[in-house]
């Protein structure tokens, strides 16, 4: 059969076109596969998409599936089954399995906990390297990168690479070969803390420890760049306002409970700026053509600062911005916003003054213009960082009050500028 080449041979394709198609279609062609072939496909689609087709086979194909796969692959799209699905999901299944499962369940979904794999390769301190090497022939075959020592507790004590293991004499203790005090993470850690740790030590992989320094499980370098891809894409999404947690496929009142309570806050600050506006209300009618201009000033100052903002939340993450500094940072960008503002209110004025020939409308706009650029570098590197510093989600807000600043700030100084340059306005 076609299908069943295609799953066999090729299953990151097969994943794809899975997950393109409609759940229940996709259902219906896993539901004539054994569960040994349709594991290695299912593990390749995205949690989200293999909720919903899982959904469809019933439970217990379902559970069937689900026992079929790594512990940390099945628990990513436990969280996507229909609730009805999920009762029973683990029922049945080996009580090794289950166990390794419901562990990972527990953990919060951005923890170290959530991104392990509970079967990590394990050694003891007093085993012989002849000892060492079969059991790992007789566990699990993966890709092991390092190997963990630990005591008769399964404290974590230390660290043998394989290379070490190799060239070790058969009888030599593990303990003579191990490098102690390995680094390790608690299961709690946050998963941004495990990525900065990885990337910084350039690990392939780190242990994660419970609370009394008992090896509980290994994440490993594709478990942490999918948890940056994630992590990036939920900043993403909060900047614009969606939920970090929202789909494609999300179901409707998902999108509107996520969504709506952003756009109302939207049409708070947006009322805020009209407000400033309306305080001028008589100069724009006096000189028309600030009604005309008003859109540039913003929107001018709205992409300044969405571009310091992109670089600083690249910076937060990434954690090149420490407290020493935060100096250096905002000199900087008060130099560029004042240095593109001075470039773009050049051209702002010319540009205004060719087309109305008054050269108080041009000196107004391009002060404004300088004042809203330098403001909205400030707010866009100031705004992140001081969210921060209190413990809220920079990339969930920042954005709106950055929008708040620069209109409310743009429209001021340009409307108030233009007021006091009435006379040569006229």
């Amino acid at each position: 059969m076609l299908a069943r080449s295609l799953i066999e041979n090729h299953p990151a394709e097969a994943a794809r076109v899975l997950e393109a198609g409609d759940p229940s279609e996709s259902a219906k062609l896993l539901k004539r596969l054994p569960g040994g072939v349709t594991g290695p496909v299912i593990a390749r689609v995205a949690p989200a998409a293999a909720g919903a087709i899982l959904s469809k086979l019933g439970e217990d194909a379902t559970r069937e599936l689900l026992a079929e796969l790594e512990p940390r692959d099945a628990a990513a799209i436990y969280g996507y089954l229909d609730e009805a699905i999920r009762a029973t999901a683990l029922t049945g299944m080996s009580e090794e399995k289950s166990r390794k499962l419901r562990l990972l369940l527990t953990y919060p979904p951005e923890s170290a906990g959530a991104l392990m794999d509970p079967q990590a390769v394990a050694l003891t301190s007093d085993q012989t390297v002849q000892e060492a090497i079969s059991a790992l022939r007789r566990g699990r075959r993966q890709a092991t990168y390092y190997l963990y020592v630990t005591d008769r507790d399964r404290k974590l004590v230390g660290i043998v690479t394989l290379r070490d293991l190799l060239f070790g004499a058969p009888r030599e203790k593990i303990d003579a070969l191990m490098k102690r005090s390995p680094v390790s993470v608690p299961v709690t850690t946050d998963r941004e803390e495990v990525m900065a740790l990885m990337r910084e030590r350039r690990f392939l992989a780190l242990p994660v420890v419970d609370g009394d320094g008992r090896l509980v499980g290994v994440v490993a370098q594709e478990a942490a760049v999918e948890a940056a891809q994630a992590e990036a894409f939920e900043d993403l999404q909060r900047m614009a306002g969606a939920g970090a947690d929202e789909h494609a496929l999300s179901s409707v009142s998902t999108v509107v409970r996520r969504r709506l309570p952003w756009l109302m806050v939207n049409l708070l600050t947006a009322f805020l700026a009209a407000a400033v506006i309306g305080v001028f209300e008589g100069v724009v009618a006096r000189v028309t053509a600030l009604a005309v201009l008003l859109p540039i000033v913003a929107g001018q100052g709205g992409n300044t600062g969405s571009q310091t903002l992109a670089v600083v939340m690249r910076g937060l993450a990434l954690r090149e911005i420490l407290p020493g500094t935060l100096r250096r940072l905002v000199l900087k960008e008060l130099g560029a916003g004042l240095l593109n503002g001075l470039a773009i209110a050049l051209v702002t004025a010319g540009a205004v003054y060719a087309w109305d020939r008054r050269w108080a409308l041009a000196v107004v706009i391009g002060a404004s213009m300088i004042v809203n650029m330098v403001t909205a570098a400030l707010a866009g590197a100031a705004i992140p960082v001081v969210l921060k510093s209190i413990g809220r989600d920079p990339a969930q807000s920042s954005g709106i009050f950055l929008t708040t600043v620069t209109d409310v700030v743009g429209f001021a100084a340009f409307l108030g500028l233009a007021l006091a340059m009435e006379a040569s306005l006229r």
